[in-house]
């Protein structure tokens, strides 16, 4: 097993207004999502398909993939429209002390 640890992706005040985030960090490429005020991170390509999911529509607490319209809800990573079938993964988010967007990994 992997020891987890936390890591800085990008600061708060560059990325408060957008709603989808795209990020690569420490070999993996994650999308950061913010629904109401809240960060959400998951893996940035689809399960389904080879496709950015930062490049999809955040509508609600759900993201659309732009290959085939799939949806996952990005605060638990699970499919809620086909044809997407397997869940994403998702990674803990917190803001640090200075305004840090950090992802948790391992």
């Amino acid at each position: 097993m992997s020891a987890r640890y936390w890591i800085p992706v990008v600061a708060l005040a560059e990325v408060a207004e957008r709603p989808v985030v795209p990020v690569h960090v420490d070999g993996h490429d994650l999308a950061l999502f913010q629904v109401d005020g809240q960060w959400h991170a998951t893996d940035n390509q689809c399960s389904h398909g080879s496709a950015w999911l930062s490049e999809g529509c955040l509508l609600g607490h759900e993201v659309e993939c732009p290959l085939h319209q799939g949806r996952f809800d990005v605060r638990t990573g699970e499919p809620t429209e086909g044809p997407a079938c397997e869940a994403l993964r998702c990674y803990p988010v917190r803001v640090d002390e200075r305004q840090w967007i950090q992802v948790e990994l391992g």
